[in-house]
């Protein structure tokens, strides 16, 4: 196998998220799959730091022109992303593998690359999670009016102040639907907001939708039993609805015996078997095993309890609510998805403030360079 692809993985693992190595080389058949080598040796000088076609260009060697076309292929095929601000020329930027990469190509799965990518899931998991990429949030009828909650732990706030809305499909129950294990849930579940709105648009990923129809697909997922986890910032770019069967987060947390201790999210469900009639709704309803009848009442497991709310919402008994964690049990959430990625570079041990400002600082002179 091309050197090129051994090269990209560490340029990938280097990445906030991490591309870790294996020694059935399967992350290398995955880089395969998705780049051909041209496509790889490119994406080498492609960082985290967005930079013009030209500054690429000078890394890479090669005319500005064939750069243009070349990165815009690229970001086309959402190896790469792009980024478009008003009256400026284009921007591209490394995607690390998840999320990211694997994300972008949720229209153009086959059995192929979706048997490679589940083989390698293991593997990346606890590096990508070190510090999570997404946070769980409460279903709006789990919320008690006599409880804490923040602004950015509303779904429903993160919609309503959302300037742009797409909606996409969600790739881990497409994936699972086309290996055959699919669960028949809502499917056209994650929502999009600003700038990631305006990337999944671009690419053809998603479809645009008014603020009305979001909120109804967080009444379905409700409904339909989905977790809501958006991105672990205050500044949350998406919300995923996911269900544990299919979500690549959930099914990975489950084998875990304390799956809390390694989410993002404030609430805890707590249970009161005094009024418990047995129904058994919660058990069906918990993504993460949490909840279990015995002697004809339902108990909680807390180490399992990833406060989603969903089994709050459906108890008819109102035999379980949610609780916000102690002070000293409440997740740190930073304020934007730059400050989060610093984060979970920061656990993996790959990436600091002063590596930041250095990659910014070296970004504007090669711009300066260029443009000389």
């Amino acid at each position: 196998m091309s050197e090129v692809y051994q090269k990209l993985a560490r340029h990938l693992d280097n990445l906030p998220g991490g591309f870790p190595s294996t020694e059935s080389g399967v992350e290398l058949r995955i880089l395969r799959r998705l780049f051909t080598e041209d496509e790889a040796e490119l994406a080498l000088h492609v960082s985290l730091i967005p930079a013009e076609a030209g500054v690429i260009a000078r890394r890479a060697g090669i005319r500005r022109a064939e750069a243009e076309q070349r990165l815009a292929e690229l970001a086309r095929k959402g190896l790469i992303m792009s980024l478009v601000p008003e009256g400026e020329p284009v921007q591209y930027m490394s995607a690390q593998f998840v999320i990211g990469i694997w994300e972008f190509h949720v229209n153009d799965l086959d059995p192929e690359l979706i048997r490679d990518v589940n083989e390698y899931m293991p593997t990346l998991f606890p590096e990508a999670w070190k510090f999570p990429q997404l946070r769980t949030i409460p279903v709006n009828r789990s919320i008690d009016h006599q409880l804490t909650i923040l602004a950015y732990e509303k779904a429903e706030e993160l919609v309503r102040r959302a300037q742009k809305l797409a909606v996409a499909p969600c790739i881990c129950r497409r994936e699972r639907h086309i290996a055959g294990e699919g669960c028949g849930k809502l499917e056209e579940a994650c929502l999009v907001f600003g700038m990631g709105a305006d990337l999944y648009l671009r690419n053809g990923l998603a479809r645009q939708i008014e603020k009305k129809e979001a909120l109804e697909i967080l009444v379905q997922a409700d409904k339909a039993g989905l977790v809501l986890q958006p991105g672990n910032s205050q500044e949350s770019m998406n919300i995923c609805c996911c269900c544990g069967c299919c979500c690549g987060v959930l099914r990975n947390l489950k084998p875990y015996p304390k799956p809390a201790a390694l989410v993002s999210s404030a609430f805890v469900a707590s249970a009161k078997a005094e009024s418990c009639n047995g129904c058994g709704v919660c058990t069906t309803r918990c993504q993460m095993g949490a909840l279990q009848l015995e002697s004809g009442h339902s108990v909680l497991n807390p180490d399992r309890c990833i406060g989603c709310g969903l089994c709050v919402s459906t108890c008819p008994t109102g035999s379980l609510v949610l609780e916000r964690k102690p002070d000293a049990e409440q997740p740190r959430v930073p304020k934007g998805g730059i400050q989060s990625m610093i984060q979970l570079g920061r656990a993996r041990g790959k990436l600091g403030t002063a590596d930041l400002a250095w990659m910014v600082l070296k970004s504007k002179m090669e711009r300066l360079l260029t443009r000389r």
